[in-house]
């Protein structure tokens, strides 16, 4: 089994306790991160007829939720939200929620959508689990409108050792492994986080990238003393 099937196979495994474990692990906070992110992608995009939004590794459908909720909030019209999953038990987990969402199966370097008919493009906590990342940046540009958003939330590698990491670190290679292999029966996978956080970019890695992948990045903001970054750049 080659490293990407190797991945969606496990996300395959976890997806019944995901949701929890992921409140759990991430004490919530990682609903603020989420909001924020889509409030400040509607601010910068500046339209208030909005076409189509897809959610790239939707997982269980909550970043699409957030999509069409903060839209609400904003005043802004949001006619399409479609959630892409490589993982067959996640899109299930999804469509339980009934959310006002199309879910489709595929991975980030091919989605089934048409050239240039997104609006905004997101991937939450996926990317690193992309193993042909240009390839899946790319991907994100073909299918974007001209100056539509692409929107990256990550735990990225840190480039220089603080307190703050530390402590991260310790979290992320300690308590969370065991905690989300408890609760999710599956020790393996929760090991598998802070192993790809690791491997992971850096904050200006990715950046580099995105502007090699056709970007201008308007947003590399860190939440959370930099637990989680945002990246918000517009397809030129």
């Amino acid at each position: 089994m080659d490293k990407q099937k190797k991945i969606v196979s496990m996300f395959d495994e976890i997806a019944p306790t995901y949701d929890v474990a992921n409140r759990v692990l991430s004490f919530g906070v990682d609903k603020s991160w989420r909001k924020k992110a889509c409030d400040k992608t509607y601010k910068l995009y500046s339209k208030d007829d909005i076409s189509l939004v897809v959610d790239v590794a939707c997982g269980t459908g909550d970043m699409c939720e957030y999509w069409l909720k903060r839209a609400s909030l904003n005043d802004i019209r949001l006619r399409s939200v479609i959630g892409i999953d490589p993982s067959t038990k996640m899109l299930e987990q999804a469509k339980t929620k009934k959310i006002d969402a199309t879910f489709k199966e595929g991975e980030a370097k091919n989605l089934p959508i048409e050239d240039e008919a997104a609006d905004i493009v997101s991937i939450s906590y996926g990317l690193r689990n992309v193993v042909d990342r240009l390839e899946g940046l790319k991907e994100f540009n073909r299918i974007l409108k001209k100056d539509g958003m692409l929107v990256i939330l990550e735990f990225t590698k840190l480039e220089n050792e603080t307190a703050m990491s530390k402590i991260r670190d310790f979290y992320m290679k300690k308590v969370l492994p065991v905690i989300g292999g408890i609760l999710s029966k599956n020790y393996e996978a929760y090991n598998y986080l802070p192993n790809s956080i690791e491997n992971f970019l850096t904050r200006e890695k990715l950046v580099s990238e995105l502007k090699e992948c056709g970007f201008e990045v308007l947003v590399a903001q860190g939440f959370s003393m930099d637990i989680s970054t945002l990246f918000i750049a517009k397809k030129i």
